[in-house]
């Protein structure tokens, strides 16, 4: 081997072209790990150089293909097979067309060569052959049909239009019932190869992935793979061929079949616009007859839905791993998530057809039996899967309430052992239910049973499963929490109970989940009960430091703790904080998983806290570094600016302001407009809550505002937050106006451009947009703003907008003001309905009726703001007063001139001039 030491430098291009022929002249590595990494190797340089750099590599790999060198030839296939997956996951439009270019060149010649070796690897099997020998003809086919996978799933752009590419579909199914008598007859005489399960399960995958990716072409498969999968799932003879991995393939091929949007004809047929799709739906009903269907239906449920010793053996001794629910993609690999699944989409299509079977199992099945009858258990239990399973297409045939009051309630009583199979089961059936149909009137009823099934004494796999139904019923819309209150107790303890008594993370985590929801369900009739829960929290969260999902069910139910509650969730803040700081730190690992948990909890904390205290304040460290990570949080971690700056202004600006304010306006230009109102809002509140200390904080990107204000390019909602932000400062504080003003003109070039230009450039953007904002606060505001300009200082572009400026704030006028009916056209009588002057600030008892300490703080900061309270007419009649009195009375006459006749009628009727 040759070993180049290149530091750090590029490598030059003769140097890559002597590595690619390196890389391509020795076939012979007898080690298969560093066979397979070198395969991977040429894979990856194959992606980038192929075939412009590299045009000699697929001919070469075929000519040792070709060769007679028998590892030679294993270890070209093998590159051959990592080449083409790598090449096959390009995705631009000219790499895929040189895909299948290279498809088209090759597949007749792999597609002959895999004939062969698997022709070998039969008869060398049926003729009894040495084992190392089936092994290496086993080993290449599978090589090969690798490869033929890799090309007809993505090198064709329909399989249909080639001859090789159908044949090859055909041919699949024939070599899959051969594979499978070989298979067995190897089994027979002692030899167990695992190669060959993999070759038969790649048999099944090409069929799929071309289902997948080539619906249309599949269509004329259709009878032939559900004859095949049906033969080898649903019949006596099948399935003794069949191995489970290979069930879960025809299963899925099946269930593929019916699911496929492709194959879904429009509800009028004629409107279907591809014939293709009317035949796909025609094969599927002829194949899928009354019968067929029934003896699918009853063996899926009589047979695959038992429980098998394995399972009932796995209850017995670690009932925590047999009640785990695998979820998400398991029905792809697992045998009993799978047949349920195909079971679930079976009856979707042909509920007609499969609800009187099903009710006729039902039927026979539904009476309690002989608890030392194991076998009519599983039985029983596996009808009640069903039952479960198909509940919603079993609404008008199923009378549950009647079934739930007499036979489910009595079975949960029998206390047998080998019952235990169907208090579980009925836990869960009736958890699935009564989201379906079950009657108000006895869902206490549900409740009470439960908290009985949650007894210490029941065994575990059946108190998990109360659990769970208990959740759904909680989680039921017509949940009603009087009726539960009496069970909150027992319930809660019992479940705590499980907590505790549980030991694998993962059961901890599901019943910890079910506990918090129960908290957030049950809000603050759950505090006498959580003091226990409180206490454990910190020692689970010690103990599963390894196990990020556990701790985000506990910051969850921590969460739904602070909101229960309330103020006194200070019983719980050293944890809470100690769990933010971890969880929201970015340079801690955990944070990946546990950060967006992490910043709800945070939120929580700062709106249920009564007063900021030295650890809350200190948990403000990380806000600028969280802000700098990641997009996909901001809105949350503004929400929490936003509590700190209520929760204490002077304190959290003076501390934080300046970093915070600079970590968001470095932010504005990588936001669309949504983010930029956020932000906006942000600087707004500072305003309000701190204005001095909250101005002079957000001056450097005052600058940025005026800016985007002056180049009018924002959104009128990113706009309308500029003009609030800008009169607030404005109105409260001139001089920093004034100062932003200044250093907007230098920054655009102060030699050519004059602050008045400036200035009336904005005036002019400013009462253009305002009509636009519908929200009257803000134009209220707006309107004072203006006021303010019509001073002793006005400068003449003022004045030049006065027109406008009037209009404006006489609009303004006009949707906030109550004119008396009688009396309209006197001046005096209008009443701004906007104005709380002569209201008394929220008391303690009205603090109390308004929700959580966040929005009582937030109802105060709104009663200390001063602009509701100042009248908008009489600022008006001030201001021109004080203007008339510095121009002149014909100076003052000649600007009112200049007012359209209406607005200075409507201006009449709110001052007197």
């Amino acid at each position: 081997m040759v070993l180049i030491n290149i530091g750090e430098r590029m490598l030059q291009n003769d140097e890559k072209e002597f590595l690619r022929l390196r890389l391509i002249v020795n076939f012979e590595e007898p080690v298969n790990q560093l066979a397979i990494q070198l395969a991977a190797l040429i894979a990856k340089i194959a992606r980038y150089d192929w075939p412009r750099e590299w045009r000699s590599l697929i001919p070469t790999l075929l000519d040792v293909i070709r060769g007679q060198n028998p590892l030679a030839q294993h270890r070209a296939l093998l590159i051959l097979h990592h080449v083409v997956k790598c090449l096959a996951s390009k995705r631009l439009v000219p790499d895929r067309r040189l895909f299948q270019e290279l498809t088209s060149s090759v597949f007749s010649f792999i597609l002959n060569v895999w004939n062969t070796y698997t022709e070998s690897f039969l008869i060398m099997a049926s003729n009894g052959a040495d084992t190392n020998q089936i092994q290496e003809a086993l080993e290449k086919a599978l090589l090969l049909l690798r490869i033929l996978r890799t090309l007809i799933v993505n090198g064709f752009n329909k399989p249909s239009e080639s001859h090789d590419a159908m044949s090859f579909l055909e041919i699949v199914f024939e070599r899959a019932r051969t594979c499978l008598e070989c298979r067995k007859t190897l089994i027979s005489r002692g030899i167990q190869m695992e190669v060959c399960d993999k070759f038969i399960i790649h048999l099944t995958k090409v069929l799929i992935g071309v289902l997948e990716m080539h619906p249309f072409c599949y269509v004329e498969l259709i009878p032939t793979s559900l004859e095949f999968s049906v033969f080898y799932c649903f019949t006596e003879a099948g399935q003794a061929l069949a191995f489970e991995r290979f069930v879960i393939q025809c299963l899925n091929l099946m269930k593929g079949i019916l699911l496929s949007t492709y194959y879904k004809p429009a509800k009028v047929l004629k409107d279907t616009k591809n014939p293709l799709t009317l035949r796909a739906n025609q094969l599927r009903q002829e194949f899928f007859t009354p019968e067929t269907l029934a003896e699918i239906c009853s063996r899926l449920v009589t047979h695959y839905f038992l429980l098998t010793p394995a399972e009932l053996e796995l209850w017995d001794t670690d009932p925590e791993s047999f009640v785990v629910d695998d979820g998400g993609e398991s029905w792809k690999y697992s045998l009993r998530p799978c047949t349920e699944c195909l079971f679930v989409v079976i009856f979707h299509h042909f509920g007609e057809v499969l609800v009187p079977v099903l009710v006729e199992l039902m039927q026979r099945h539904h009476q309690p039996v002989d608890p030392n009858n194991l076998h009519a258990i599983l039985v029983k239990d596996a009808v009640y899967n069903a039952v479960g399973l198909a509940a919603f297409d079993l609404y008008d045939e199923v009378n549950f309430d009647q079934w739930f009051s007499t036979t489910l309630k009595e079975e949960l009583k029998i206390r047998s052992n080998n019952y235990r199979i169907i208090r579980r089961r009925v836990c869960w059936l009736i958890g699935r239910w009564t989201t379906v149909k079950l009657s108000t009137e006895l869902r206490p009823e549900l409740y009470k049973l439960m908290v009985e099934v949650l007894s210490p004494e029941e065994d575990l796999g059946v108190r998990l499963a109360a659990s769970d139904a208990l959740k759904l019923a909680i989680d039921d819309f017509q949940f009603n929490p009087e009726e539960f209150s009496p069970y909150l107790e027992p319930a809660f303890s019992l479940l705590f109970s499980l907590l505790k008594e549980v030991k694998e993370c993962d059961t901890k985590m599901y019943v910890l989940y079910v506990l918090s929801f129960m908290i957030e369900r049950a809000g603050s009739e759950i505090n006498p009960l959580v003091g226990a829960l409180s206490s454990y929290l910190p020692a689970l969260w010690q103990e599963c430091e390894e196990h990020n999902m556990l701790r985000c069910a506990i910051i969850s139910t921590l969460v739904h703790l602070e909101k229960a509650l309330g103020s006194e969730s200070v019983l719980i803040e050293p944890l809470v904080v100690g769990v933010i700081a971890l969880s929201c730190d970015v340079n801690q690992n955990c944070h990946v998983y546990l950060l967006e948990d992490g910043l709800q909890l945070w939120l929580a904390l700062l709106q249920n806290a009564a007063a900021p205290t030295l650890a809350i304040m200190e948990l403000a460290k990380n806000l600028p570094a969280v802000l700098e990570k990641s997009f996909e949080h901001l809105k949350l971690c503004l929400y929490i600016v936003q509590a700190y700056v209520i929760l204490s202004p002077q304190e959290f600006l003076s501390q934080r302001g300046a970093i915070i304010i600079e970590t968001l306006r470095s932010l504005l230009g990588d936001l669309n407009s949504e983010g930029v109102v956020m932000i906006m809002t942000v600087f707004e509140l500072c305003l309000c809550a701190s204005p001095r200390q909250g101005a002079e904080l957000i001056k450097p990107v005052l600058i940025t505002i005026f800016e985007n204000m002056y180049k009018e390019e924002e959104v009128t909602m990113t706009m309308t937050m500029y003009l609030s932000i800008v009169a607030r400062v404005l109105w409260f504080y001139k001089d920093i106006f004034i100062q932003v003003i200044s250093e907007l003109t230098r920054k655009m070039g102060g030699n050519e451009v004059r602050e008045e230009v400036v200035l009336g450039e904005i005036i002019r953007i400013w009462v253009n947009r305002m009509p636009y904002i519908p929200l009257l606060e803000r134009r209220k505001l707006l309107a004072l703003a203006l006021c303010s300009l019509l001073g002793p200082d006005s400068p003449p572009c003022v004045l030049h907008y006065f027109p406008l400026i009037i209009s404006n704030i006489v609009g303004t006028l006009n949707d906030i003001t109550k004119l008396d009916d009688i009396r309209c056209e006197n001046i005096g009588y209008a009443i701004e309905s906007l104005s709380i002057s002569g209201q008394s600030s929220p008391s303690q008892h009205d603090d109390e009726e308004y929700g959580n300490k966040h929005e009582q703080r937030k109802r105060r900061l709104d009663f200390s703001d001063p602009l509701p309270s100042i009248s908008l007419k009489d600022t008006l009649q001030n201001q021109l007063l004080t203007l008339r009195r510095l121009i002149g009375d014909n100076q003052f006459n000649q600007l009112m001139l200049t007012l359209h006749p209406e607005i200075d009628k409507e201006l009449k009727l709110y001052v007197s001039l």
